[in-house]
């Protein structure tokens, strides 16, 4: 789709020399997925966010996730009304089309805790009432290496409700050195205007699902999944092997491919996968990253 094509084009105009990296993000919002960008501070995890929000024309809130932070800082909180005599919620920046976790992993366990069901059900509950969130929605999250300080390491139980985790990492010299000529990233992120309405990228992941996926290939797909089980402790659960069919229908729905080929599954493991994957004893993006690549090694691909 060119439209699609159109959008990594733009952010590419403010996170320059990553094209591969965009067009994974891309791929996850397609494939209605969070993402978790782990990376040092300064590389550009925020601005990519911000831009994604811009191009896709999105509303959009920014949450700047703190030691102190609150789960009612997230979702919301019941005030009494003493007009009415009863409480009212006040919703909580989670009631956006694209919400900027920015450093969630500063945040306590408690407050991380905070994104489970919005993430999953894309609904919140609280005071025993559900409250539906907006269509669209999509949790962009970035965090910094568990080695730094003040951080605290993401559970497992949210790890896996992001789809993907992708990493920037520096720019080449060329890319480095077009940045240093360029203005400021935020006047850059000011140029920026939508290129999808939401309807549109509504319209986008319908049609994602529509890609087709032959049998073959799902048995592609099961055998990867089922290679993690038998070798690793804790294994791509179904909803990463859901998640990684839907990957790679959007990633061939950019490609402009009407059905999924093993190589578009290659394309978007690591960044599916990468971040479930643990050895025991052995912790760390590198290793999870490994992992992924001994596995696309390590199976066969359909003939």
């Amino acid at each position: 789709m060119s439209r699609l094509a159109d959008v990594a084009f733009a952010v590419e105009r403010v996170i320059l020399g990553k094209p591969r990296q965009i067009r994974l993000c891309l791929a996850c919002l397609l494939a209605r997925g969070h993402l978790l960008i782990e990376d040092v501070p300064g590389v550009g995890k925020t601005t990519l966010a911000h831009a994604l929000a811009r191009v896709l024309g999105l509303e959009w809130r920014r949450l700047q996730f703190t030691s102190d932070l609150l789960p009612a800082d997230v979702i919301g909180v019941s005030v009494f009304d003493r007009e009415t005599q009863a409480f009212q919620f006040r919703p909580g920046p989670v009631f956006t089309q694209l919400l900027l976790a920015d450093e969630i992993n500063r945040a306590s366990p408690k407050a991380q805790s905070a994104l489970l069901e919005a993430m999953e059900e894309r609904q919140v509950s609280v005071d025993g009432v559900t409250h539906p969130l907006p269509e669209p929605f999509f949790v962009v999250a970035t965090q910094n290496p568990h080695d730094q300080g003040g951080t605290y390491g993401l559970p497992e139980s949210q790890l896996d409700r992001f789809l993907m985790r992708v990493s920037l990492g520096y720019p080449d010299a060329a890319a480095e050195r077009r940045l240093l000529l360029q203005g400021e990233r935020h006047e850059l992120l000011g140029a920026l205007v939508a290129v999808l309405q939401p309807a549109e990228l509504l319209a986008a992941q319908r049609a994602v699902r529509a890609v087709y996926v032959a049998p073959p290939l799902l048995d592609y797909v099961q055998a990867l999944v089922a290679r993690t089980r038998a070798e690793l402790p804790l294994g791509l659960s179904p909803r990463a092997a859901q998640g990684l069919v839907r990957a790679a229908q959007a990633w061939a729905l950019i490609a402009g491919e009407r059905a999924v080929l093993p190589e578009h599954v290659q394309a978007v493991l690591p960044a599916v996968a990468a971040h479930r994957l643990e050895r025991p004893g052995v912790t760390g993006t590198a290793d999870g990253a490994q992992l992924a690549a001994e596995l696309i090694a390590a199976v066969p691909v359909p003939p």
